[in-house]
């Protein structure tokens, strides 16, 4: 009797496993790279290469208009099963789409914007946020 041969899935999650990853990034890699290989037609990765990779990065970014740190962590769990489960170098040409974040810069109130808002607040809310503001406590710090 010849002993079969884990399936794909049960492979990566092994490996994340012995690398000591969270669940969630098992669960969170195993997702991305069954939706890899459904998008090609359940094609397996050992024959496809870098091109099939950027198709499927490109169909993120543009048909499902995913973000770009979406983008990345899918890159990354079929990066990881090149990688560490097929052991196969896949190697990007150097102009490959990278997604990018967009550069956001942070919203900030005004000290005055800050204390009219704490006015509008009552009872435990109030409570809360002025210690938060005063002294720039974490929310589960001050609770």
């Amino acid at each position: 009797m010849v002993a079969k041969s884990p399936k794909l899935l049960d492979q990566v999650r092994e490996v994340i496993r012995m690398k000591h990853y969270s669940s969630r990034t098992e669960k969170t890699y195993a997702d991305w790279i069954k939706r890899f290989i459904l998008f090609h037609g359940k094609l397996h990765p050992k024959e496809m290469g870098a091109e099939e990779v950027q198709e499927y990065i490109t169909y993120l970014a543009n048909e499902r208009q995913v973000s770009s740190s979406t983008q990345n962590q899918a890159l990354s769990a079929i990066t990881f099963l090149y990688k560490y489960v097929l052991q196969k170098e896949i190697t990007f040409p150097a102009d490959i789409i990278r997604p990018n974040r967009p550069e956001r810069l942070p919203t900030v109130l005004s000290h005055l914007e800050a204390m009219a808002v704490i006015q509008r607040m009552d009872g435990t809310t109030k409570l809360i946020a002025q210690p938060l503001y005063g002294s720039g406590l974490r929310v589960t710090e001050c609770l």
